[in-house]
């Protein structure tokens, strides 16, 4: 496995080709190279020095499902992601499931894989155990934290769940970004703001994923479900061979048992996976979306 950073003119470039045309980069894509490493763009997941990082260990067993080396390019954000991928500079990108459906969305970007819901509540806002806040209708008027605003669970689900609740950003309550889930947390431990938005999945991990310990915090209501989770996005001038090689080995990738080894990726693990996924399925997120105000732009 090779691991790389896109750098700032990297990134440049990529965002002037999105811009110069719509045309589809299969329209001038090459013979596959069969020994070519396959590349993903992914962000940086997990800083916990003492465990293995999340993204090297799906790299590993991707290289052992593909038989094909893995090459990992680092960029800053979800929007570089999709970049990445539709000026055709990397292979894959694995998102969650509203950046995945905003790409989708553009006509320029193919899920190649969707790991379905489970039906269970995606995100809570924890709130400290000594917190007045007892209830979602408690948060009007307070300052709750969110991850950022590509964020499936530390964002779009959380904001829809206070605007089912009749509170709307902005005028009921005041939002911060954090930069991430751990940005959240520790504005919330540092008494920054009343509440920080999260995943469900995060709270049950416990650390070093999730800082309090039981007793420090309570979670206060529950979003929805999603019917998808996450997706793999690939670019559309994959050829046929490849694009299957890639879907058997996310198969075997993401199976059960590898659930515990890939800690921020488990949950894709265990859920129920759609190969070439059909566009339509990933329509209930719309509203959600424009709930949240966010366009395929804003993925920063």
């Amino acid at each position: 496995m090779r691991r790389l950073t896109l750098p700032a003119v990297g990134l440049l470039g990529i965002a002037a080709l999105t811009l110069t045309g719509c045309q589809s980069p299969s329209a001038d894509a090459a013979a596959a190279d069969p020994d070519a490493p396959l590349t993903i763009a992914t962000l940086p997941v997990g800083d916990d020095p003492t465990a293995e990082n999340p993204i090297e260990v799906f790299a590993e067993l991707f290289e052992e499902a593909t038989g094909r080396e893995v090459e990992v390019i680092d960029v800053p954000d979800y929007l570089s992601v999709v970049e990445a991928i539709r000026a055709d500079h990397v292979d894959i990108g694995i998102m969650s499931g509203f950046p995945s459906a905003l790409a989708v969305n553009t006509g320029e970007v193919d899920a190649l894989v969707a790991f379905e819901g489970d039906g269970k509540p995606v995100s809570t806002c924890v709130v400290l155990d000594d917190s007045p806040i007892q209830t979602v209708e408690d948060l009007e008027g307070k300052t709750v934290a969110f991850a950022d605003q590509a964020s499936s669970s530390g964002y779009f689900m959380p904001v829809y769940m206070l605007h089912e609740a009749g509170l709307e950003q902005g005028t009921d309550y005041e939002a911060i970004f954090a930069g991430g889930h751990e940005g959240s947390f520790a504005a919330l431990e540092q008494g920054q703001v009343d509440a920080a938005c999260t995943a469900v999945m995060l709270t049950e991990l416990g650390a070093p994923m999730f800082p309090f310990e039981d007793g420090e915090w309570r979670a206060v209501g529950e979003s929805p479900a999603m019917s998808i989770q996450g997706a793999v996005l690939g670019r559309q001038s994959l050829d046929d061979d490849t694009r299957e090689l890639i879907q058997k080995g996310i198969a075997a990738v993401f199976a059960p048992e590898n659930a515990e080894k890939l800690a921020a990726y488990g949950a894709f693990a265990a859920a129920p996976q759609s190969v070439d996924p059909d566009a339509a399925d990933f329509a209930s997120f719309a509203e959600i979306a424009a709930v949240a105000g966010v366009e395929l732009k804003d993925l920063k």
